[in-house]
């Protein structure tokens, strides 16, 4: 018989510090204005900063102080190829039901928007779009933590049918469209495509530091910290096999947040341990994945001015 235990997820002894967090995620358009314009749209984010870097222009869109997506305008690239590794998509976490379904109805109802679906997953609600330029998006809110199962030493998450216009009908009220960026919003996760589970691992969990949530779902593996239900997902459902990254539209950076400097330096350790080139300018290090992803760790102290810079 299967067991199911409420007991706190356990994290070892070189795991990345229980108050890491996700950042701004970076993603390179072909129109940057075209894009800006949707993610203000459809997402209720505003302008926070931009700065001109050569020939391109870097724009940073969010919620109040958090930054939350930061697109680059870099014309001429190819556009995302859906079996290369890189994002699978970006979750935008809200703090409740009817900051949640205010966002997913601006989002249902700009045009430019193609709503992929919609999941109860156990331990969070979520919907999922696909933006004008090909990135997958998600917006979702947790269940309470004390809520959640473990199963076999892991979090248990499933994935099963959300009808979105009930859950609009419930949840969605005026107030909370009106308030549009005021309610807060902020990455909660973010879903790579990979080419190999057991390299991802070897990279986000065993390098990083990350530990991980959930391995039994299906071509996918969940890392956290914390025991959060997973910061970064990794899978293979279209990716299998994949090599280096071209370069093209779609992912230019995942940005993830810890607390201190003795963080930065336990990542730096494994990072010489296991011989993988990186920077570290004493804010932040910066390291490739096996895909050629950038992946940067940041002090918090970073400004909306700083994730510009990186």
């Amino acid at each position: 018989m299967e067991t199911t235990t409420r007991a706190p997820f356990t994290t070892g002894e070189r795991s990345i510090n229980a108050g890491t967090s996700m950042d701004a995620v970076t993603l390179r358009v072909g129109d940057l204005d075209g894009m800006s314009s949707y993610y203000a749209r459809a997402f209720a984010m505003e302008p926070l900063e931009e700065r001109a870097r050569g020939t391109e222009v870097h724009r940073v869109l969010g919620r109040g102080a958090s930054p939350m997506v930061r697109l680059i305008h870099t014309p001429g690239l190819p556009k995302v190829d859906p079996r290369q590794a890189g994002l699978f998509h970006t979750a935008f976490l809200f703090g409740d039901a009817a900051a949640l379904a205010a966002t997913v109805y601006r989002a249902a109802t700009d045009g430019r928007s193609r709503f992929v679906g919609s999941s109860d997953h156990t331990v969070s609600e979520a919907f999922y779009f696909t933006d004008p330029e090909g990135n997958g998006v998600e917006l979702y809110t947790d269940r309470p933590r004390d809520s959640w199962d473990y199963r076999r030493g892991q979090i248990f998450m499933t994935t099963t049918p959300l009808d979105p216009n009930a859950y609009l009908t419930a949840n969605l009220n005026q107030d909370a469209l009106d308030a549009g960026p005021a309610l807060a919003g902020r990455v909660g996760h973010v879903h790579l495509q990979v080419g190999d589970l057991a390299v991802a691992g070897d990279f986000y969990a065993d390098t990083l530091g990350f530990d991980k949530t959930m391995t039994e779902y299906r071509g996918a593996l969940f890392v956290s910290a914390g025991g959060y239900h997973h910061h970064i997902a990794m899978n293979t459902w279209n990716s299998a096999g994949a090599g280096p990254r071209a370069a093209s539209l779609g992912l230019g950076e995942v940005a993830i947040t810890v607390p201190g400097r003795a963080d930065l330096d336990a990542v730096d350790t494994r990072l010489v341990e296991r011989r993988l080139p990186f920077a570290d300018d004493g804010r932040s290090l910066t390291v490739d994945d096996p895909w050629g992803t950038k992946v940067t760790l940041s002090l918090p102290e970073a400004s909306v001015d700083e994730v510009l810079a990186r």
